[in-house]
């Protein structure tokens, strides 16, 4: 049984007729799962999860996700959070591989409002990727774009502050952040980076090249022979993204 079918028999068995539908997005329909891509699915409910619940899908997940297997980020969200749209929405419940730890001794996710549903719906929809339920063009509400980059740029600051310990990730979503506030559309990490390379002055540029070859599964992970490339990377491009959003003329989010 594949791990979508894994995440999937966890949310029928937690939630029963109140999973409204599960949908893919991230990777899987931006042009593919990568080498180093997690599985990410948006699950839609008919109410809020109960504490039981929330603990149940915690303890579901830890033995499906990493390991051998891709890592697993399940997002799950109530219908009526989400339709009519409003900014940001609560957010039920996430999972995701960097938090293990705090899973582990026994931390279990609160509902929070949360700005990256902007971009997760966005994703969705385009996406259109159903693993049970709808179309999502029939449970989402469309994202107005000034929601989807209010959203991934304000996730800037958090980015930075995880750089020393997720160098490649945080590299390349700081690529895909600058390409959707310039360019509108969320686009593939690798494609992002493509985006961002050549616009990038030629000190900045190994920093995203090797993550990008990492993603792709081109080259092993090592960063000790551009650790100190890293942080003036990451900032030159937050600063690209704050003098873009500023520019005269520029629309604001």
């Amino acid at each position: 049984m594949g791990q979508t079918d894994l995440v999937l028999d966890l949310l029928h068995g937690t939630f029963g007729a109140d999973l409204v539908g599960a949908y893919l997005h991230g990777s899987a329909v931006l042009g593919g799962l990568r080498p180093h891509s997690d599985v990410d699915v948006l699950a839609v409910v008919r109410r809020p999860a109960a504490p039981a619940e929330r603990r149940a899908l915690v303890a579901g997940l830890l033995p499906v996700s990493g390991g051998g297997a891709r890592p697993v980020e399940l997002t799950v969200v109530a219908e009526t959070a989400v339709r009519p749209w409003r900014y940001p929405p609560v957010c039920e419940f996430q999972y995701g591989e960097w938090l293990r730890d705090e899973y582990e001794r026994g931390m279990v996710p609160e509902p929070a409002p949360s700005p990256d549903l902007a971009p997760l719906i966005t994703m969705a929809l385009a996406g259109d990727a159903p693993l049970f339920g709808p179309p999502p063009s029939r449970v989402f509400a469309p994202v107005p774009h000034a929601d989807v980059v209010r959203a991934v740029v304000g996730s800037v600051p958090e980015l930075l502050g995880d750089l020393d310990g997720d160098a490649r990730n945080v590299v390349l979503t700081l690529a895909r952040v600058w390409a959707t506030a310039a360019t509108g559309e969320i686009m593939p990490k690798d494609a992002a980076a493509a985006w961002a390379l050549p616009r990038l002055p030629a000190e900045h540029r190994p920093v995203l090249a090797r993550a990008r070859a990492v993603y792709l599964g081109e080259e092993d992970e090592r960063w000790d022979d551009l650790r100190s490339r890293l942080r003036p990377h990451a900032e030159f491009v937050a600063s690209e993204i704050d003098r873009m959003l500023h520019a005269p003329g520029a629309r604001r989010p």
